[in-house]
């Protein structure tokens, strides 16, 4: 059955990607533990599909408040025409313009998702952010990047540009599927192993914060009763620095 084939090989990658980044994992952790307990925020990046990763952190049940989505225009889903954003990703000088709109400081992290990490785009966020004292993690394919050439000016690649990459382990253009009678893969993986990925870095970055003796601003969901009093103290520590609060 082609359903249960996607969960297997959605498995073996994400537990491929478990043996091969936990150590990463955990360094990523203990450094957001010391922006988030600096008082520094980390924002995170993507472009059209990759930037779903940054709603997955932000504003969320069981997340760390402090994690801020950059959504640039043009670069979202709702983009029309959608080829639009494919082009836009593409475009030298947006990225500086994307940070400085975006109120990303010396001391804070910056998490850039991108599968591919040959996008102009994204690979100036990196270095951009890296040059304003910021921390960057690429989160990326390293099977992909390396099979295709850079779309940067220079030849760089996402993970050139970062302090800390981890490998979502994923295959060359992130369809995993191979079916009888169709040449093209069918099935991206990147999504849900980048989200287990980064989940995982929040919930050990709240250990560390913990250990510290620092309260975790981790907020409840907004569907639970008597969540409401905890969720409002949590984001008035935050109000007028968080870009969408």
């Amino acid at each position: 059955m082609s359903a249960l084939q996607y969960i297997e090989v959605l498995n073996s990658i994400l537990k491929r990607a478990v043996e091969t980044q936990t150590d990463l994992l955990l360094q990523v952790a203990a450094r957001m533990a010391d922006v988030i307990a600096n008082d520094h925020l980390v924002y995170v990046f993507g472009a059209g599909h990759a930037g779903i990763l940054a709603e997955e952190l932000f504003y969320r049940a069981g997340g760390l408040a402090p994690l801020v989505p950059i959504f640039a225009p043009g670069l979202t889903l709702n983009t029309h025409p959608i080829t639009l954003e494919t082009a836009l990703e593409r475009l030298s000088g947006y990225a500086r313009l994307l940070l400085d709109a975006s109120g990303v400081a010396a001391g804070d992290m910056l998490i850039v998702h991108s599968n591919s990490g040959r996008n102009t785009v994204a690979i100036e966020m990196a270095e951009e952010a890296q040059g304003r004292g910021v921390c960057v993690v690429a989160l990326t394919s390293r099977a992909h990047s390396l099979s295709v050439p850079s779309r940067h000016p220079r030849g760089l690649r996402l993970m050139d540009v970062a302090d800390y990459v981890i490998d979502n382990c994923g295959e060359p253009g992130d369809a995993a599927v191979a079916l009888p009678g169709m040449k093209q893969r069918v099935g991206a993986t990147s999504t849900v192993v980048g989200a287990a990925l980064l989940n995982a870095v929040v919930v050990e970055t709240t250990r560390l914060l913990l250990a510290r003796g620092v309260e975790p601003p981790v907020t409840l969901s907004a569907n639970l009763e008597n969540s409401e009093e905890h969720n409002r103290r949590i984001w008035e520590r935050y109000r007028g620095r968080l870009h969408y609060l």
